[in-house]
């Protein structure tokens, strides 16, 4: 059995991803900031982030269906390629000698979120496709470990570059580190797995995922309410800036130190949880994580402070990187390779109709109550959703003892 780290296809990924997740994440700690601080950004960031949740709402389950039909390496070179054009016309834009304005971050926000929406659930598909399954564990912690190590860079580079660096620079960044991933990507031995050629309708591939979920239902209640902690971090990238303006009145160094903190307690999670996993069920470390998550964004609620904001990111990354490494484990071990795609988008797509009615409720919440009421609303979810997976995992207990019952007997 040839080990992980000796395979070259690794590094290619963990060089590209880096590179195009550095450039990105400094950006899109910098434009909701840029946002925020115009006349009413609050309510216009608000705005802006459901538009953008709802036009990954429509394309995600055309997205899932592409990524089982198509080669997954050309739709990651194909998102790569369309950042460098997007992210070049505005840096093209900006050193022309023009301003930017509102219409612009919001462009690139958009943009942003769906490199965000096809890359994310086409590397989990093409990892589970190149790797074996024995390596799942360690590439999931391993894949964990490198994104947030990004992150923390992203973090540490846009708490000195957003208030002293015109936007210009940091997008001709963002727009080289895509070049730099394309390349990688490129590089990589990949030929995508034959099929036998079946007549099946577009309608019943696009539903595949349904139809294979509809089969193992608590398995889906279970993964949907596991989902449910990374919803939560999707909420809190609109919430957190509000709250560190409104309620902490910190400026924006605080927000990407908060940033880089979450980074770090998401590399512990990466080292961590594949090594817990080897001494618990899978299941149980997703609801240990979970648990740490609910928590910690609970405690937030309680005493408002920058020091306390700080150490809280480290168990929030934590309890949301520990339940997302083990989850992806879970789901490359009990879903095919062959409906992956559909399967992850799937909830992905219940996930973002959660986050749509959870961004309305909030952008209004925000401009009428503050953000504090918001963060209420979202614990009492996340509560709720730990419950039904703490069932989960003592249902299946419960089956595996009556099955251990039978065997005796």
């Amino acid at each position: 059995m040839s080990s992980l780290y000796q395979d070259s296809r690794l590094y290619y990924i963990l060089g590209a991803n880096s590179l195009s997740a550095i450039g990105s994440g400094i950006v899109m700690i910098t434009i909701p900031w840029l946002l925020i601080k115009e006349s009413g950004g609050e309510t216009t960031f608000g705005y802006v982030s459901i538009i953008a949740t709802l036009i990954m709402f429509l394309l995600t389950p055309f997205i899932g269906q592409s990524i089982d039909r198509f080669s997954r390496k050309s739709l990651l070179l194909c998102n790569e390629g369309i950042g460098i054009a997007v992210i070049g016309i505005m840096v093209i834009w900006g050193f022309a000698g023009q301003p930017y304005h509102s219409i612009h971050y919001i462009l690139i926000y958009i943009a942003g979120s769906f490199y965000y929406l096809l890359f994310y659930p086409t590397i989990f598909a093409f990892n589970q496709e190149i790797f074996q399954a024995e390596h799942y564990k360690s590439l999931s912690g391993t894949m964990e470990i490198q994104g947030q190590l990004t992150q923390v860079i992203s973090g540490a580079a846009a708490s000195f570059l957003i208030e002293i660096v015109s936007l210009k620079w940091i997008l001709l960044v963002d727009m080289l580190t895509f070049a730099g991933a394309f390349f990688l990507f490129l590089c990589i031995p990949y030929v995508k797995k034959k099929e036998v050629k079946r007549k099946i309708t577009f309608k019943k591939q696009l539903f595949e995922g349904i139809h294979f979920m509809k089969k193992r239902p608590k398995l889906f209640w279970f993964l949907l309410a596991t989902y449910m902690p990374f919803i939560g971090v999707m909420m809190a990238n609109y919430l957190i800036p509000v709250y560190i303006s409104d309620i902490l009145k910190a400026n924006a160094s605080v927000y990407a130190i908060e940033g880089t903190m979450y980074g770090v307690g998401a590399i512990v999670a990466g080292i961590c949880i594949p090594l817990i996993m080897k001494y618990v069920k899978t299941e149980v470390s997703i609801v240990m994580t979970m648990f740490i998550y609910v928590i910690s964004i609970t405690a937030m609620i309680i005493e408002p402070s920058v020091m306390l904001l700080y150490g809280l990111a480290i168990f929030h990354a934590i309890g949301n990187a520990g339940t997302r490494v083990a989850r992806n484990v879970l789901m490359m071990e009990e879903i095919p390779n062959e409906v992956m795609g559909r399967v992850d988008s799937l909830f992905r797509l219940i996930g973002t109709g959660i986050r749509i009615v959870l961004l309305m409720l909030f952008t209004a919440g925000v401009s009428k109550a503050g953000v504090m009421l918001p963060f209420y609303v979202l614990s009492c979810i996340l509560t709720f959703s730990l419950g039904i997976a703490i069932y989960y995992v003592l249902s299946q207990r419960k089956v595996a003892a009556n099955v251990s019952n039978k065997s005796i007997v």
